[in-house]
């Protein structure tokens, strides 16, 4: 049976014909554009906004929010839809809901024959405009998504990856208030670890890890966003942290510092994790001995398609892998799942802090991230 299916699959392949449509979903309907006709199976790509609402106030050093915008994405094929999304986190610098509407705009998927083209079809999208990482994002994902659909495997077996590698993931508490830490804390009790986000000042950095502290002695990971300024007051907090079962620092520094961050890399006992001077593949080299390892987000990254080759970079590096998300739907997050059996940490919760989550995917079950067997990213729309 399965010589069977290796021969139709590529038998498919070679004798497939396909029209293709992009086009865009606004709030107010369905509008596709560069339709063409005249082909048995298309290619459809729709897209629609769609505002996350956060269960709690989420803070981190320097912004708070209640809401974040996503675009949901779809792309479709010969009856199958492959689902994606672009998150527009207000941390995502020159990126919004209007720059990312108009470069869905921009995708012409008219001149790709058939869906299985993903690397083509992908650095197409990508040369489209520079930046714009979040849509892009969100095309790939559907891509994806439709590609394990059409051949019916989950992403995570096509790779070859191990389902059961999966690691606990980690539940977020923002900065806030001794009462309300002591509430998010409460709540993550089904998880085996928390992340504290850290990086106001010493008094309120201290206050956040002592009141979760009262609670619970569950190993900590800390994300600084950035807040700590200076590598001598870096370095003093991360001793600090590590007599209080805190696993490992993220981002201490500004994302630009890289002296200084090698620097307390090399004098840290315990590792260092880049996020927001981690962006794309180009950026990882340079990260070598400047961090321990690196955080690869999908809005970041562009998608499944960089963030495989992320890895395979860090690796070669002898760097550490952290796979982690923003405020999503269980779409993105059931994505960025497919690659977790290959990471050291993982943060995937974002899901887990809104409250109208439009899909049901991957699952935490007892703290660990768990995939599900269903084809591509795993996700079915609620």
């Amino acid at each position: 049976m399965k010589i069977q299916r290796r021969d139709f699959i590529r038998n498919f392949f070679l004798t497939a014909v396909g029209g293709t449509i992009a086009g865009s979903q606004m709030a107010c309907g369905h509008v596709n554009i560069n339709t063409r006709t005249g082909y048995n199976k298309q290619l459809m790509l729709t897209f629609h906004p769609y505002e996350l609402e956060m269960v709690h106030t989420f803070t981190i050093s320097g912004y708070s929010r209640t809401k974040t915008t996503v675009i949901l994405t779809e792309i479709t094929y010969d009856g199958i839809t492959g689902y994606g999304e672009a998150a527009l986190p207000p941390y995502m610098e020159g990126q919004s809901l209007d720059t990312a509407l108009a470069f869905l705009k921009k995708v012409d998927l008219t001149q790709f024959n058939n869906p299985y083209e993903i690397d083509d079809i992908l650095i197409y999208v990508d040369g489209i405009d520079s930046g714009n990482s979040c849509p892009k994002a969100g095309v790939d994902i559907a891509l994806h998504d439709l590609f394990g659909k059409l051949i019916d495997q989950p992403l995570y077996r096509i790779w070859g990856y191990t389902k059961s590698k999966t690691p606990d993931t980690t539940f977020t508490i923002g900065i806030d208030t001794e009462e309300v830490v002591r509430e998010k804390t409460e709540e993550a009790s089904p998880f085996k670890r928390i992340k504290v986000k850290l990086g106001v000042d010493e008094a309120t950095d201290k206050m956040l890890i002592n009141t979760v502290r009262s609670v619970t002695d569950k190993p900590i990971t800390i994300d600084a966003n950035q807040g700590w300024r200076d590598k001598y007051y870096a370095l003093e907090m991360i001793h600090w942290l590590k007599e209080r079962n805190v696993l490992f620092i993220e981002q201490p520094m500004p994302k630009h510092n890289l002296d200084d961050m090698a620097w307390v890399t090399a004098k840290s006992p315990l590792p260092t994790i880049a996020d927001e001077s981690c962006q794309r593949l180009s950026d990882v080299p340079a990260l070598r001995d400047v961090f321990s390892g690196i955080n690869i987000k999908l809005i970041k990254c562009t998608g499944l398609r960089e963030a495989n080759r992320m890895i395979s970079m860090a690796e070669s590096l002898g760097m550490k892998l952290m796979i982690g998300c923003t405020s999503e739907t269980s779409c993105a997050v059931s994505a960025a799942a497919q690659l977790a059996p290959k990471m050291n940490y993982a943060d995937l919760d974002g899901n887990l802090l809104i409250a109208n989550d439009c899909f049901t995917g991957m699952k935490i079950i007892d703290g660990k991230i768990t995939l599900n067997d269903e084809a591509g990213i795993g996700v079915r729309k609620l």
